[in-house]
């Protein structure tokens, strides 16, 4: 059981009897020191919950303390104990930082009261912070799941470029590998993680509304802008923008972002004022950049400023080492959200999982998963509910897909599915090579992508 502590830092041990004696009362434990010396080594060893600190100490005095104090942790609540005639020193020291001050002599109904308050100050600040650690663990390096080397690597490129000033970092990759999880755990990993974390998808905003949500605007910028709105980066300044599907963005925004990478400063629309940011920015893309900066349709400038850390995720299906420890934790994410208790996989299902190509990345095998633990009974994953393209006849390897209507009939959308992921595998998902090869655009193409989570 956790007991709170206090800290009595006062050189006069009589007073130092009487708070402990009547705050011991209360269920605290109590510490002592006479000086600020002892009073900071107690706190570096023995982190207490509040300080009740005398400004008037021999040697360094309570101001100087509480200074020290705040650097080892500003979570501790510090109250000054002070005599009527250092008013102002005591409300000096709440401007550095002190919660409250306490008058000597003091009445112990009073003395009792300011330190019931505090600690409840303190036991948010702690459920507060209880919190952050637990969003870092959910979002940040543990969530990284992968024996293979690839990812190995990954790991290690994601906590030396955490740890250190990098501004700008371009994620590449296949539709549902995880880039988005790359990015959360750059950010959860670093010295910004107190900082906000701003993820915008640069495709699914309209042109003439990104800029607006990227920078802001002021009142009357615009026909609808009513009042001043904040843009990513301001609210996210000290921590990271996430500029997912970056590839996508229209060229006039891409000559702005620019501006903002180089010279960290922008304008909300309508404005007049320059305003300064300090952010990570992490862009990530599933297009071929470097193409895109080759014939026109992505700036050449933008893209080599972007690519000053690259990280590169490899699909699924070439890391297939991979596949059995994300399977066991997706198992172990649903055993939980679902209430079930999976403790293994059959051999089939092992072998269906393993050979199949993953089109859709981790993102597709995680459905994939939670299809079955929600269909599926019992403590084994079997290969029962497994989708018909993992189990039927047209997958790689296996006999070729033929357009004979059996006499029973077929599901037209296992058949369309069944050609794209055909066509796709074919032609290395190059979606050109892919749409020619069924005879269609390669608009209709990507709408069948989307449609059966192939991208």
């Amino acid at each position: 059981m956790y007991v709170e502590k206090i800290l009595v830092v006062d050189d006069e041990a009589s007073t130092r009897r009487l708070m402990e004696q009547t705050l011991r009362k209360q269920g605290y434990e109590i510490l002592t020191a006479s000086n600020g010396d002892e009073g900071l080594k107690t706190v570096t060893d023995e982190n207490p919950d509040i300080v009740l600190l005398d400004i008037q100490l021999p040697g360094m005095d309570g101001i100087e303390v509480l200074q020290k104090i705040r650097e080892i942790n500003k979570d501790i609540v510090v109250i000054m104990a002070t005599a009527m005639d250092d008013l102002k020193v005591a409300v000096s020291a709440m401007r550095l930082g002190a919660y409250d001050y306490i008058n000597k002599p003091f009445h112990i109904d009073n003395l009792i009261l300011i330190v019931n308050k505090a600690m409840e100050t303190s036991r948010l600040r702690r459920e507060v912070a209880t919190l952050k650690e637990e969003r870092s663990r959910e979002l940040g390096i543990e969530k990284i799941i992968g024996i293979s080397s690839h990812i190995q690597g990954i790991l290690s490129m994601v906590k030396k470029i955490s740890a250190s000033e990098a501004s700008t970092v371009l994620i590449q990759g296949e539709s549902g590998t995880g880039k988005e999880l790359i990015a959360k755990a750059l950010h959860y990993e670093s010295s910004r993680r107190e900082r906000p974390f701003m993820a915008i998808n640069c495709s699914a905003v309209p042109e003439n509304l990104l800029e607006s949500e990227l920078m802001g605007h002021e009142k009357g910028a615009f026909t609808d802008a009513k009042a001043m709105r904040k843009g990513l980066f301001e609210m996210a300044d000290g921590g990271t923008v996430f500029l997912d599907e970056i590839g996508d963005m229209p060229l006039q925004m891409q000559t702005k972002l620019l501006r903002i990478l180089e010279e960290r400063t922008f304008r909300r629309v309508g404005g007049t004022k320059d305003i300064t940011v300090d952010v990570r920015v992490i862009s990530a893309t599933n297009r071929d950049l470097a193409k895109g900066a080759g014939d026109g349709s992505f700036r050449k400038d933008l893209y080599y400023r972007l690519q000053v850390i690259p990280i590169y995720l490899k699909p699924l299906r070439e890391r297939r080492e991979d596949i059995i420890p994300l399977v066991r934790h997706f198992i172990n994410y649903f055993n939980e959200k679902f209430r079930k208790n999976v403790k293994s996989i059959s051999p089939a299902a092992e072998k269906l999982i393993l050979e199949y190509s993953w089109p859709g990345n981790v993102r597709e095998l995680k459905n994939v998963i939670e299809r079955v633990m929600l269909l599926g009974d019992g403590d084994v994953f079997t290969a029962e509910h497994l989708p018909v393209e993992m189990t039927s006849k047209g997958q790689e390897g296996k006999e070729a897909f033929t357009f004979k209507l059996p006499p029973e009939g077929v599901s037209i959308e296992d058949v369309e599915r069944d050609l794209l992921k055909q066509a796709l595998d074919l032609t290395s998902y190059n979606q050109t090579k892919a749409a020619k090869k069924l005879n269609i655009g390669v608009d209709a193409l990507r709408y069948r992508m989307k449609k059966f989570g192939f991208l």
